[in-house]
């Protein structure tokens, strides 16, 4: 799901439109013409509107590891958006959703939280997805 070019990720684009939405919610996401399109559509809808269902699931799988109110707004929208596909996105592998995600982490994250995503994710995608 990738090109050459990391700003045409669609999962990046998901972050970046996330990023903008929760630091001005009034504002409009507009998504220009894409390959992925709609899945960019989708997973930035469906984490803005399952918002509150996805915090639950992860206050219970990580307990004390995830605190919302204590961070990074782009760690916690990279964790909750990964969240939103493997509880939605059931086509899509776990291991493809995980790698992608500690891939574009890259773009976005120091080391030190590169390796703290990557052991969330891990956990959440073996409770939420017992069946990979």
């Amino acid at each position: 799901m990738e090109g050459s070019n990391p700003n045409n990720n669609p999962r990046i684009i998901v972050i970046q439109k996330l990023y903008g939405y929760y630091l001005n919610k009034s504002s409009n996401i507009e998504i220009q013409k894409h390959r992925y399109k709609k899945f960019i559509k989708d997973t930035i809808s469906g984490t803005i509107e399952r918002e509150e269902l996805l915090l639950e699931n992860l206050k219970t799988i990580l307990q004390k590891e995830f605190n919302p109110e204590r961070t990074d707004l782009i760690l916690k929208l990279m964790i909750l958006s990964a969240t939103y596909e493997l509880m939605f996105s059931h086509k899509t592998p776990v291991n493809v959703i995980v790698s992608e995600y500690v891939k574009i982490s890259d773009f976005f994250l120091e080391s030190a939280h590169k390796g703290y995503l990557n052991a969330v994710l891990d956990k959440i995608s073996q409770n939420l997805r017992k069946d990979n």
